[in-house]
């Protein structure tokens, strides 16, 4: 787990400072064009920040969306191919009017796009392979949580027509429910499918990847 982490960290780091750079040159070719059809300085400025603004956006709506289990809204998406038409287009012509001339000028604004989303795809990833480590829901107090909803020996093992059984196929069903980039569904989605809490969720998804739950026959669940 610990070189998983580091590796994480440095692909992100690098991805980082990728997407830096591309938006420095990015920024720099949309300002020129914005100055050749005659913005002022401050709209040339603000402008190619809208621009690359409205695509960090429409990321961060959309991953927020993954995490509840959705698809995101079709205005993010619009904002998202709009603003990377927009920001590619605008790189491309201020370039000279050449292939390479326009490959060139348009490859920060690619760059910067596919490291902002493989970004976004890095910490879709992270609840999965955290999940062990997934801090407990300070808003649910002791009192609050349904004596099923954590058991005193995390055993996992099979009740028959019982919780047993219920852990099981709260786990099938988020292996069945995965996100289109592979990610589990979060513990509280989990647990409002079940009607549990979200700390019963959790600790479903936890014991589920460490293969509590796929050690025993599952022909019950079929």
């Amino acid at each position: 787990m610990g070189a998983v982490r580091r590796i994480r960290r440095t692909t992100i780091t690098g991805v980082l400072l990728l997407a830096g750079i591309a938006a420095v040159v990015s920024f720099r070719h949309m300002h020129e064009l914005c100055l050749r059809h005659g913005e002022d300085q401050l709209a040339a400025v603000l402008i190619p920040l809208a621009v690359d603004g409205a695509i960090v956006v429409a990321s961060m709506s959309i991953l927020l969306a993954n995490r509840y289990g959705s698809r995101g809204s079709a205005l993010a998406w619009i904002m998202l191919m709009v603003g990377s038409l927009a920001s590619l287009g605008a790189n491309i012509a201020i370039a000279e009017p050449s292939l390479i001339g326009r490959i060139i000028a348009a490859w920060p604004s690619a760059a910067l796009i596919g490291s902002y989303e493989l970004l976004m795809c890095q910490i879709r990833r992270a609840p999965d392979e955290g999940a062990v480590a997934e801090p407990a829901d300070t808003s649910e107090t002791a009192g609050s949580v349904r004596d099923d909803d954590h058991d005193s020996s995390e055993s996992a093992e099979p009740d028959v027509g019982g919780a047993g059984d219920l852990r099981r196929t709260a786990w099938q069903w988020a292996l069945a429910h995965r996100m289109p980039d592979g990610a589990l569904p979060s513990g509280r989605v989990i647990a409002e499918h079940f009607a549990r809490s979200a700390r019963w969720g959790r600790w479903i998804k936890r014991i589920g990847l460490e293969g509590k739950l796929t050690d025993h026959d599952h022909s019950s669940l079929v």
